[in-house]
């Protein structure tokens, strides 16, 4: 028995929602590179006002200017890993994103060939119908 182009309709909107789940998740994450580097500049900003009060009070800040920067070297290094594993997952969300778009445009193009050829059939047997019509009403002339 040959399946109907409905059949799929299902399938399409359980893959379209997959996308549209993967699609969340891309943006979640790009959101979070995003707080990532916005925190990077902040770090940036702490160390220009830091090193304007160091130079402004070399006795007592610039004392402690030796230590906020090498604790802002670490936090620099601890937020270039994060960035970079935080990449490396975008770009693992945009493959699944793609492989999910994959497969509802598969989907769609089955259900747009099982269309075509329902209609075609519908043509057919409309036409062996019109056909059958046309035979039986030439025997009945002659």
């Amino acid at each position: 028995m040959a399946r109907k182009a409905a059949d799929l309709d299902t399938l399409i909107r359980l893959r379209q929602w997959a996308e549209d789940e993967r699609q969340r998740e891309l943006a979640a994450l790009v959101t979070r590179e995003e707080q990532l580097i916005a925190y990077g500049r902040e770090l940036e900003r702490q160390l220009v006002r830091e090193g304007e009060i160091a130079r402004n009070d070399p006795t007592s800040a610039g004392f402690m200017f030796g230590a906020f920067v090498e604790d802002h070297k670490k936090r620099r290094e601890r937020l270039a890993v994060t960035i970079a594993a935080v990449r490396k997952e975008i770009e693992e969300a945009r493959d699944r994103l793609a492989a999910a778009f994959r497969e509802r445009k598969t989907m769609e193009e089955v259900q747009k060939h099982r269309r075509t050829r329902e209609a075609i059939e519908a043509d057919r047997l409309e036409q062996v119908a019109l056909d059958e019509v046309a035979a039986n009403q030439y025997r009945r002339r002659g």
